[in-house]
């Protein structure tokens, strides 16, 4: 595209006053998705093991919306069932089927209209735009007339995506045949103006929602809010267009943080098997119960000094330790309270492994006295317990995170420590591995208090 990309100006300051309903327009019907369909609705497609739609009231929720209102058209008795069945609090989640939904998704957008009234603001999303986690929150808190742009998207969403016109740093116009380079992310917040616009671009024939919020943009403007710069989205129209959500929503399992065993080793098969378990809908508690109990039965098989499967099990313990963060976030269930969980049962799995590795340690023929292999094994552990709590408690007081990407390569976090278990555990060197442990855990600590001390000293 050689087209110049206008100017848009940055949104300064953001309101804190969040809009208290949001609209999810899941009406319209996919031809092009017929294939993946079987001639049902879009917003019944399943990927990362939710329906779409479903993605679409959870990603509200959870951008401090409080109701959600679904518009349902084709197929609304199906669409609707789910609704209803998604439980995610009283009142919260409501549905309306819109008479005229055939039209266009403009005609989808009126029948939203007596559920938003009294509203100075609200939040509109389709249910085939797919957002990461946190996309939405800038809209949702941006308290003017907004929609959420791509303003450099690829050669292939531009020539399908809706274009936006920017006129001193506001969208004036919506529209597939405009010849701009900007496209909308189909996130809009939007004041009940936009009925009455949209009920004059109906009487002229267009009954499209981007002929509704062009219009109510050509009186008032509204503010461009650029999607982040690492923050992906997907319209999903067709196969191919589910197929990279897809690979979208599996790369978005990695941590920013993760050390080279993590990235390289444990998330390529936890991932996968994260999308196969969550159209199970397993509770994220059960797989971090699951991977505590396989690290307490590699505990007890050190122990009795059968380093080969017991090094097995706490490797297979570190690459399911993923899994419950990967499908509460697949299912969109994170919370504190399974964060808490994790990190408890990740402390009782690790301090069963060390006393393990102790106890074969003790009567395996190590050469060292009981007393030394004492001291190693409560050194190994300390430093296990010490590199995730520091981090906890640099998180709970605000301080700015050490490089933890870069300080794994010390594997002096969980997935290298296990790592280190097992494979000195599979070699028959339970004494090595406490020292391993204990050498590599405390130099990790070291430099990450440093780092975040002197992050803290230069601060003004």
């Amino acid at each position: 595209m050689d087209l110049a990309t206008p100017t848009v100006l940055p949104l300064q300051i953001l309101s804190e006053v969040v809009p208290r309903r949001g609209v999810v327009l899941a009406a319209g019907r996919s031809e092009r998705l017929r294939a993946v369909t079987g001639g049902g609705s879009k917003a019944l497609v399943r990927l990362g093991g939710l329906t779409l739609v479903e993605r679409a009231v959870r990603a509200l929720l959870d951008a401090g919306i409080d109701e959600v209102l679904v518009v349902l058209g084709y197929h609304a008795g199906p669409v609707g069932a789910v609704v209803s069945r998604l439980g995610l609090g009283r009142g919260r989640v409501h549905a309306v089927l819109a008479d005229g939904w055939e039209l266009g998704n403009g005609s989808s957008l009126a029948a939203a209209e007596d559920s938003v009234r009294g509203q100075d603001l609200f939040v509109l999303i389709t249910a085939d735009h797919l957002f990461e986690e946190g996309a939405l929150d800038r809209l949702v808190r941006a308290g003017e007339l907004a929609a959420l742009v791509d303003p450099d998207p690829s050669a292939e969403a531009w020539a399908e995506g809706c274009r936006v016109r920017v006129r001193g740093g506001m969208a004036v116009a919506f529209g597939k045949q405009i010849d701009e380079p900007m496209i909308d992310c189909g996130a809009f917040l939007l004041s009940l103006e936009v009925f009455e616009a949209q009920r004059e671009a109906a009487a002229d024939g267009d009954h499209t929602l981007a002929g509704a919020v062009s219009r109510l943009a050509s009186r008032r403007g509204l503010r461009p809010l650029p999607i982040g710069e690492r923050t992906w989205w997907q319209d999903i129209d067709t196969p191919k267009d589910l197929r990279v959500a897809r690979s979208h929503l599996l790369r978005s399992l990695i941590k920013e943080g993760d050390g080279p065993v993590s990235r390289y080793l444990n998330r390529p098969v936890s991932t996968r098997l994260s999308m196969a378990l969550a159209p199970l809908r397993i509770s994220p508690d059960l797989v971090s119960l699951l991977s505590v109990a396989l690290a307490l039965a590699g505990a007890w098989l050190l122990a009795t000094g059968r380093g080969i499967p017991g090094g097995i099990l706490v490797h297979l313990a570190s690459v399911l330790d993923g899994t419950d963060g990967e499908t509460a976030r697949l299912l969109m269930r994170a919370g504190p309270w399974g964060a808490m969980l994790d990190g408890v049962l990740d402390r009782v799995g690790d301090t069963a492994v060390m006393g393990g590795l102790g106890v074969w340690a003790l009567g395996g023929g190590s050469g060292l006295s009981a007393g030394v292999v004492v001291w190693l094994t409560v050194a190994a552990t300390a430093g296990s317990l010490l590199s995730m709590a520091s981090k906890d408690r640099a998180t709970a007081l605000g301080l700015r995170a050490a490089p933890e990407r870069r300080l794994g390569y010390l594997l002096g976090g969980r997935d290298g420590r296990l790592l280190l278990v097992a494979v000195g555990s599979i070699l028959g060197r339970p004494a090595a591995v406490l020292i391993a442990v204990a050498v590599t855990s405390a130099v990790a600590l070291t430099l990450r208090l440093w780092l975040m001390g002197r992050s803290v000293s230069a601060r003004p």
